[in-house]
Parts: C-alpha cells; sequence; structure tokens
C-alpha cells in the first residue's frame, strides 16, 4: 500500500478509534518515548521493545516482570517495556505505521485488534502457532478477538466479562431468587424496587461503554453484533420494558459502569451488571453490603461480552523472537502469576480452573462466564458498527422509538458499513 494511504487511513483511524474499550485499568506513568526495535549494534543482545498503557508503577513493575523474566530464560533477547498513554496510544501506533517507526509487540485492547490488523501492522502468525498445542487451552471468545478473516495475529493476555450482582439482603427479603432468565428478571426487579430503589441497573451511554453493556443481552437472543435483526429486536424490547416497568431508572443512559457500582454500593440498586473490576472498590466503599454474582440472565443462552487485552506481534524484523515471547507468557505458570498480580481473569481453561479462582464464591462465576464471553466484533470497523448499536440502545431506553424501529435502523447502518468494508 502507498505510504499517501497509510497515512491516511491512519488519521481516519485516528479519529474513528478514539475513546473506545471497556473494563481496563488504563491510567499514567511516567513514560519513556520510543521504538527500539533494532539489534543494537554494541550489543550481541537481539533488543526489542513492547508497547502498554497501564498506568501506575505497579502496573509497570508487572509488565516488566515479564519481560525480565523471558530474559532470564532467553538471554539473547532483552525486551524493552514502553508506557504509552492509553489517550495517545492509538495515534502512536497510527502515526507510528505511517513513518515505520514501531515497536516488536504491542499489548491492546482486544477490540481494536481487528482494526488495525486489518491495516496491516500485525504479522500473520498462523503458522507459527499450528504445532504450538497451548492454543487448544484458550477459551473461544479470548482466542476469537486476536484474529481476523481465519489468520491469527497475536495471543490474548488477559481477559474479563460481564455478569450480574445482587444484594442478597434485598432479596431475601423480598424473598426473591437471582433471576436466570429475562421472564424471572422482569418479575424480580419489579418486586425489588420500592421507594428510592430500582430492581435493576446497567450502563447504558450512546457510546463503547453502553454497547459493551448491551452485548450480553443482545448475543444472549441469538442474534450477532451485524445481525441484529430480527433477533436482537427482543433485547431491546425487554430492556426498554424494565424501563417502563419503573424497575429500571431513565438515568441508565448517563452512567458509566463506574456510576452503576456506586448506586449499587449506596443501597440504591438491588441488582446491578458490572465486571470483576468493580469489586475491590465494591468491597471498600460498602464493607458490610453482603452481595452475590451470577450470569446475565438469558433469553435463549447465556451470554457475555468480553473485555480485555490481546498481545499482537508486529509485523517487522523480529517477529519470531516476538512470537517466543508471547508464547513464554502463555505458559500456566507465568499466566497464573501475571492474572493474580493483575486482576484478570485468564483465557486459558487449564489456568481458569485454578482453585484461585474455581473456589472463589464470586471469582468463579467470571471464571465460568469466560466460556460464554463474545468478543467486541472482531471487525476493522468496529467502532463505527459498536456507535449504530449504542444509539439504537439509546433510542430504546428513552422511549424515543419502538425496538422495532430503533433495531431496523442499526441494522440499516450495520449494512451500510459492511457493504463499504
Amino acid at each position: 500500500m502507498k505510504r499517501a494511504s497509510l497515512l491516511l487511513m491512519s488519521l481516519m483511524l485516528v479519529l474513528t478509534l478514539a475513546l473506545t474499550g471497556c473494563g481496563s485499568n488504563k491510567a499514567a506513568e511516567p513514560t519513556e518515548k520510543s521504538n527500539e526495535s533494532a539489534t543494537a549494534p554494541t550489543d550481541s543482545k537481539k533488543k526489542l521493545t513492547l508497547w502498554f498503557y497501564f498506568e501506575g508503577k505497579s502496573q509497570f513493575d508487572i509488565i516488566k516482570s515479564l519481560t525480565d523474566g523471558f530474559t532470564q530464560k532467553n538471554p539473547n533477547i532483552e525486551i524493552k517495556p514502553v508506557y504509552i498513554p492509553f489517550a495517545d496510544f492509538k495515534k502512536r501506533l497510527s502515526v507510528g505505521l505511517a513513518a515505520s517507526d514501531l515497536p516488536d509487540i504491542v499489548i491492546i485492547d482486544n477490540p481494536d485488534h481487528a482494526a488495525y490488523t486489518a491495516m496491516g501492522l500485525f504479522a500473520d502468525i498462523t503458522d507459527k502457532l499450528a504445532d504450538w498445542p497451548d492454543k487448544d487451552q484458550y477459551f473461544e471468545g479470548p482466542w476469537k478477538s486476536a484474529s481476523y478473516e481465519g489468520k491469527q495475529y497475536g495471543i490474548p493476555l488477559g481477559s474479563n466479562n460481564l455478569a450480574l450482582y445482587y444484594n442478597e439482603k434485598m432479596l431475601a427479603d423480598a424473598n426473591v431468587k437471582p433471576p436466570q432468565t429475562w421472564d424471572e428478571l422482569r418479575v424480580a426487579a419489579k418486586a425489588l424496587t420500592k421507594g428510592n430503589v430500582k430492581g435493576l441497573g446497567i450502563s447504558a451511554p450512546q457510546n463503547e461503554e453502553g454497547t459493551f453493556q448491551f452485548l450480553p443481552w443482545l448475543l444472549s437472543t441469538g442474534a450477532t453484533f451485524d445481525h441484529i435483526v430480527p433477533d436482537g429486536t427482543r433485547a431491546l424490547g425487554m430492556l426498554s420494558d424494565l424501563i417502563k416497568d419503573g424497575s429500571m431508572s431513565k438515568e441508565v443512559i448517563n452512567w458509566t459502569q463506574s456510576d452503576v457500582m456506586k448506586q449499587f454500593a449506596s443501597g440504591n440498586l438491588a441488582m446491578m451488571v458490572n465486571g470483576p473490576w468493580q469489586i475491590p472498590d465494591l468491597t471498600k466503599t460498602a464493607p458490610d453490603l453482603k452481595f452475590g454474582i451470577a450470569f446475565v440472565p438469558k433469553d435463549s443462552k447465556f451470554a457475555s461480552v468480553l473485555g480485555g487485552e490481546n498481545l499482537g506481534v508486529m509485523n517487522g524484523a523480529n517477529v519470531d523472537e516476538a512470537v517466543q515471547f508471547i508464547k513464554y507468557v502463555a505458559t500456566p505458570e507465568v499466566s497464573k502469576k501475571f492474572s493474580q498480580d493483575f486482576g484478570y481473569f485468564p483465557a486459558r481453561r487449564d489456568v481458569a480452573s485454578d482453585p484461585y479462582w474455581s473456589q472463589n464464591p464470586q471469582l468463579k462465576v467470571f471464571a465460568e462466564n469466560m466460556e460464554n464471553a463474545q468478543p467486541r466484533g472482531p471487525h476493522p470497523q468496529w467502532p463505527t458498527i459498536s456507535n449504530a448499536i449504542s444509539e439504537a440502545l439509546s433510542k430504546a431506553l428513552t422511549l424515543t422509538t419502538t425496538p422495532e424501529q430503533a433495531a431496523t435502523e442499526a441494522q440499516a447502518k450495520i449494512d451500510k458499513i459492511l457493504s463499504n468494508k
């Protein structure tokens, strides 16, 4: 592809991919600049660079423990971790692609993997993983998030998903069991709505966060992100019915996932949909609150959405060494410690079955839910597809259009996006 075309695509991606991503700790630490992926002339070691966007010294130290641990086992290869602020990360990748100034490995938000793969950023490592037995240990959703058009361009680093939190006392007082189906949810939410307390809370702003929270409901119907009509109409209808019942606040369109957690911690919600990253803040904010966690209630099947990051191998001179590194990170002993230290859920079944996750009454639900979690997309036009979905959700929840109209309009926009691929 010509350089001018690459630059144009890069600039377009900067505009369309800004501010996406859910459920990760992305934030601030002194940075170090740049790409040093060439072999140092005065050193026999091969030197690679890894970009990541997790902020804070503790996060940096955890990432560095991965690169240092790899070098201890492979003394001829040194990998330098470089922090890039999340707000600048996609811009740096896009500009770096146009200027041929990129690292060798990146840790990337999983819905963005396909978009940058389509631009030629990542190397096709399908053949290099063909005889790697560990690949069969990965959950389908996380593994799929690092693939594009049947080829593999990286591997999952760590994952999370969404589940249903419930206030144990409120449900016991109302003689309500944690709902498992949409019919049970609607009845339970209505019974739990009293005074200032709403039965259910979700986060539904008109952005990527809203789409992230809506996908478990959409996927539960059997619909997919690119075919939301007709089945997905039921998801919009069920959530708008909760608004009409008074069981869910109209303010959900303004709530972030953190806002929902605070409402739940304050006793204003009997149930909420949220991720495992809220558990530390929830227990700190409301230490006496007794809460349980269950799958998001289902329509035709249990479903959830996948959050987390992937390790992407860049197209460049050091693909073999980069693949060597990601295979090291994927080993059960390294993956287990990293996931525990980082607050992730393992993307591998064998690691997820460890008692640390499988015997913890709260964590085990999210661990088991990895079987139900599906990635956003993957599709190179995911940001614009996501916009169409979150807009439909907003229209349905504000009752400005019927669920059928909202779904039909969103499908038309998605069809147009896909036809321009």
